[in-house]
């Protein structure tokens, strides 16, 4: 129960600020009150849906690259112990890395081909932290998988690290903030956004980090269940 709340409070309080008037808001244990849709007004007009489509542009190009180019990989370091042990831990250099480090170099390439504000310069930042990780997880998932269920485990694997892969370029800010302009901006560049020189329009944002949280949450919810279905079936299914 007590997990429960520490969880829950958070969720609960950017819902009930979504739709809070501002003077409401300078209550925020105020559970009653006459609702209002002022924020979702802001929300649609300073173009944050727009802004989730470019997300979800980016997120799902990512995800597909990082796995077609993770997947070869992590295969040949687990079957065939291509690199060593040493390049088990090697691939995840990039994590250790602090992002400035690249984000010079990126936009500096980016400024010199003229692809600053495109999807491909942000996508290009994305993989450098997303190939990584899931390579590094598809590793330890083809470790535990017998050679005979390869091929559907293989399905499901995808299944759980797209997923996580999705969720890490959905919620980058950093890359996006130096990358992305007016035709790319992504979700969290235009949740920031709401913070302006005038205080934090906090109503928006909190209407803002619905659209952005509720639908990753739904779409990790019938994930897992998939993976459910598919992992008990054992043997049986593959």
């Amino acid at each position: 129960m007590a997990t429960c709340l520490v969880v829950g409070l958070p969720f609960l309080w950017v819902l009930l600020s979504a739709f809070k008037a501002p003077e409401q808001l300078n209550d925020p244990g105020a559970i009653v009150f006459r609702p209002t849709l002022e924020n979702w007004r802001e929300v649609v007009d300073g173009d944050v849906l727009g802004s989730a489509g470019h997300s979800i542009v980016v997120a799902v190009v990512t995800v597909g690259l990082a796995l077609l180019v993770g997947t070869p990989g992590a295969y040949a370091i687990s079957r065939f112990g291509a690199g060593g042990s040493a390049t088990r831990f090697g691939i995840l250099l990039s994590q250790v890395m602090p992002p400035a480090v690249l984000v010079v170099p990126l936009f500096l390439v980016a400024f010199d081909l003229g692809a600053r504000d495109t999807y491909q310069a942000i996508i290009v930042a994305h993989l450098t932290f997303v190939v990584p990780v899931v390579t590094w997880f598809l590793i330890g998932f083809f470790d535990a998988v017998p050679r005979s269920y390869e091929e559907q485990a293989m399905i499901d694997g995808y299944g759980r690290f797209g997923a996580f892969g999705f969720v890490l370029s959905w919620n980058d800010l950093f890359y996006a903030l130096i990358l992305a302009g007016g035709n790319t901006e992504t979700l969290p560049v235009s949740i920031a956004g709401f913070n302006t020189f005038r205080g934090v329009e906090l109503g928006a944002m909190c209407a803002a980090i619905l659209v952005s949280v509720v639908p990753v949450m739904v779409a990790c919810f019938f994930v897992q269940r998939r993976l459910v279905r598919g992992l008990s079936g054992g043997g049986l299914k593959y």
